[in-house]
């Protein structure tokens, strides 16, 4: 009998394979970064072949890590960076063009045309979301718009678009030799073209963007089983019956169900998912209504969420951009060299704001710095950002949801930074609490495969494997937090408006 389930989380910088046992422990884990290409300012590419290649080879290294083949796998679970953007020869198998990142901003001027007179909000009540770069919609458009005879060969149904996990699914299920075109009902959600209400693609927005219907992949539901891996693969017959939004496996990894529930996540952004359950609800206070996820043939189940552009992303620019440290856990030691940050704030909107503000205006800033600031400073402050853009978007989440959250279960690769997590709990006024396993982003699509194939009987099953590691309670006076928010908020006002005609 098999033993064990295998995700593959192909995310923004890196693609791994995570094996896991039956209470949810990782077992092991194959990982390699991909190279991020940015042509311009503005823009952030993958080149979606080397995705590819470095998925087949951490599957191996997760295999062997393990000591196992795939007779020891029940199923496969697929979660992903989800707006990322693929267009690609269904002849071939190769993209016309390298994906298109979620956090790219090239596609303004789409935008800005499509929005026109009504407003970015013009499809929001069909599709939760407001016209914005961030969505893989726009990046489908300007490669057909952009790229030489795109346009040509879509019309004619030789290309096929999806975001990462409908690329994985279609290559380990055989590519051009029968391939699944498939996507499941969260990375639907994130392209702007399916309606929340009927989980389909909607026929008047596809011809609004000129976009041929045929590019798109099968919606089908979170966990069930869409095919087989192919006869070339290490994983050869096992199915492959999960996948779902990095974000929203993130909340399923954490067992965070029913309505009132929420999490949020740590990574190259931050995304804090709150559950509706099956009610649709939409945002007054610049949120997103998504699909949380869906089993089978049960209902849908919507979510609101607060999506921050850049977080881990800043200690890697940090890095890589400026040198001010050689690794990422070196921020946390220079933060602790200070007692506070000095009075400097750093607004990291390399991408425009996100969420709750949704200003592709903005641009990043360093405020408040002086002769006393230094680089200790400057590391604190970056930190200290991650906390604050999350406390923005949770004060959204009680605006919207009527019922202020009493704590907040964090995952991704930050919760490992104690500095962070404590500060994260003092801006909030609310305990932050880690779970004992913190890969919950695979683990989510780990359950969702399960789940199709049996491997866990239900929902309650996956409730009584988490598990607290541990608990920060809020230490900051009150008056504090006042003082620090309000001068957030200024710093954060004076990033806005910076893009015009001659910059951007």
């Amino acid at each position: 009998m098999s033993k064990y389930v295998i995700a593959i989380d192909q995310g923004t910088t890196s693609s791994r394979a995570i094996v896991f046992d039956k209470a949810g422990n990782v077992v092991s884990v194959g990982q390699k970064e991909h190279e991020q290409i940015m042509p311009q300012a503005g823009w952030v590419e993958h080149n979606a072949v080397e995705i590819w290649r470095n998925v087949e080879e951490v599957i191996g290294l997760a295999l062997s890590r393990a000591s196992i083949t795939r007779h020891d796998i029940a199923a496969i679970g697929i979660t992903n960076q989800r707006e990322t953007a693929v267009v690609w020869d269904k002849n071939t198998g190769e993209p016309v063009y390298n994906a298109i990142v979620w956090q790219d901003t090239r596609t303004q001027a789409i935008v800005d045309e499509l929005a026109g007179d009504e407003s970015v909000e013009r499809y929001k009540e069909t599709v939760g979301l407001p016209l914005a770069t961030y969505f893989s919609g726009t990046k489908i458009k300007w490669i057909l718009d952009n790229v030489e005879g795109a346009r040509e060969k879509a019309e004619a149904g030789d290309l096929l678009f999806g975001t990462t996990d409908c690329w994985v699914l279609w290559n380990l299920s055989g590519g051009v030799d029968g391939g699944v075109h498939a996507t499941d009902v969260t990375n639907a959600s994130r392209t702007l073209f399916m309606d929340l209400k009927t989980l389909s693609w909607d026929e008047k927005i596809l011809a609004d963007f000129d976009v041929p219907a045929s590019m798109l992949p099968e919606i089908r539901s979170s966990s069930e089983v869409y095919g087989y891996a192919k006869d070339s693969s290490l994983l050869r017959e096992v199915p492959i019956s999960g996948i779902l939004g990095d974000q929203q496996a993130a909340t399923f990894g954490q067992a965070a169900f029913s309505a009132g529930e929420s999490k949020n996540t740590y990574g190259t952004g931050c995304f804090l998912i709150f559950q509706t359950g099956e009610e649709i609800v939409h945002s007054k206070n610049g949120l997103l209504t998504t699909v949380g996820y869906k089993l089978g043939d049960q209902p849908a189940h919507y979510a609101l969420e607060g999506s921050i552009a850049v977080t881990g992303s800043l200690i890697q620019w940090l890095r890589d951009q400026l040198g001010i440290i050689k690794d990422a856990p070196e921020v946390e030691e220079l933060a602790q060299q200070v007692e506070d940050n000095g009075g400097v704030y750093v607004v990291p909107a390399f991408s425009g704001l996100f969420a709750p503000y949704w200003r592709p205006d903005a641009r990043g800033i360093i405020a408040g710095l002086t002769r006393y600031s230094n680089r200790n400073h400057i590391a604190r402050a970056a930190l200290e950002a991650v906390a604050y853009q999350t406390r923005d978007v949770l004060d959204a989440v009680n605006a919207d949801a009527g019922v202020d959250l009493t704590e907040l279960k964090v995952d991704g690769g930050m919760i490992a930074n104690n500095t962070l997590m404590q500060f994260q709990a003092d801006i909030l006024g609310v305990p932050v609490v880690r779970p004992v396993v913190a890969e919950t982003t695979a683990l989510g699509a780990a359950y969702a495969a399960g789940l199709a194939v049996g491997f866990w009987s239900d929902r309650d099953e996956l409730s009584a494997n988490w598990q607290e590691d541990r608990r920060w309670e809020p230490e900051m006076d009150a008056a504090e937090r006042d003082r620090l928010l309000r001068n957030w908020k200024k710093a954060v006002n004076k990033s806005m408006d910076w893009v015009d005609e001659d910059i951007n």
